[in-house]
């Protein structure tokens, strides 16, 4: 019988094979090593293959399509409920091979290995921030120990803890001052490799034509450029700019019966990261918007007049993730009054 449909159930060295037919009937089961997975596909007639959205499953997709089969990934969310009995491999293997062939599935674009580099480099720096982050607060905490206040932010701690290593009158012990001595290092080395993957992911922003169209739009920068870049890959997979926002959970959550809608804060579903640098650029180009003209401007301005800043300030970025969806779609140039009737665009 021709298996014109499998799923795969990923793991480090033992995978879980389930194939059907044309009429859905199952004529395939078993287990692959990792040595024998290449092998096999490369040896199988062109397929429909479905995969969960974990890790190396972007990997295994690049591969899998190089041998001529249609594969698609799935969040591990929408594979759940076609569980039919207890968790196991071969359980969920079967409901990927169902949900896979779902006419309403939604999927997850397979990326190119230049997009998972680039994100790479995001992800490390995210960590290093955080790291960075928690090393400052963790000086901050041990000098008040001490009694030593250190006013917000990190550029404090850079400009205050040589004052404080040198100034003999604070009677530090000279155990505390070398392990201040210490933390001060790797603070400025935490620092510097976070410029370091900053400046890597300007040089990938500048040689990226799409990155920097929308780093054109206010409220997005280039590290917010690249990062959206290199995550939705072709903005063609969502129908519309609302469903981009609300892949990125930027849209309100809804809990609605009786036909009466309810809708609650943002949905928060998604990518973390993207949410957070849309929001965090939102929230600088808020801070500046009075001192701006312009039709982007104006509605902000009446928004805040209005409403919460924090409101104001999601309701930005919702309108960024939407403009962001026309202009990978479209291949336009962003352009602050377009469709303005006063202006003919």
């Amino acid at each position: 019988m021709k298996i014109t449909t499998v799923g795969i159930d990923l793991a480090k060295n033992v995978f879980q094979i389930h194939g059907v037919d044309a009429q859905g009937k199952t004529v395939l089961k078993k287990q692959l090593p990792r040595a024998k997975m290449l092998t096999f596909f490369a040896n199988l007639s062109p397929c429909l293959i479905g995969l969960e959205a974990c890790g190396g499953a972007h990997y295994w997709a690049r591969k899998l399509q190089g041998f001529g089969h249609e594969v698609k990934l799935i969040a591990p969310q929408f594979v759940k409920p076609y569980v039919k009995t207890n968790k196991n491999d071969a359980a969920d293997a079967e409901a990927i091979c169902e949900a896979v062939t779902r006419p309403n599935m939604r999927f997850v674009p397979v990326k190119t290995e230049e997009q998972q580099s680039i994100l790479s480099v995001h992800r490390a720096r995210e960590g290093f921030v955080k790291a960075r982050t928690a090393q400052a607060n963790a000086i901050r905490g041990l000098l008040g120990e001490f009694g030593i206040v250190i006013a917000q932010g990190i550029k404090q701690i850079a400009v205050r803890l040589p004052e404080i290593l040198e100034d003999a009158g604070n009677r530090l012990p000279e155990t505390f001052r070398q392990l201040l001595q210490r933390l001060g290092e790797h603070l400025k080395e935490l620092d510097r490799q976070v410029a370091e993957l900053e400046q890597e992911i300007q040089r990938w922003h500048r040689g990226n034509a799409e990155s920097r169209r929308l780093s054109a739009i206010p409220g997005i920068g280039p590290i917010t450029a690249s990062a959206l870049v290199a995550s939705i890959g072709d903005a063609r997979h969502f129908a519309n700019g609302r469903q981009l926002a609300a892949w990125l959970g930027l849209v309100p959550r809804q809990h609605s019966s009786g036909g009466k809608p309810t809708l609650q804060g943002i949905s928060k579903r998604g990518d973390n990261y993207l949410r957070t640098l849309l929001i965090h650029d939102a929230r600088a180009a808020v801070r500046y918007v009075k001192e701006k003209t312009g039709r982007t401007e104006n509605w902000l301005n009446s928004l805040l007049s209005r409403r919460n800043t924090n409101i104001a300030v999601v309701a930005l970025a919702n309108k960024n993730a939407r403009i962001v969806w026309a202009l990978l779609v479209h291949d336009r140039e962003f352009e602050a009054n377009y469709g303005n009737p006063e202006t003919g665009n």
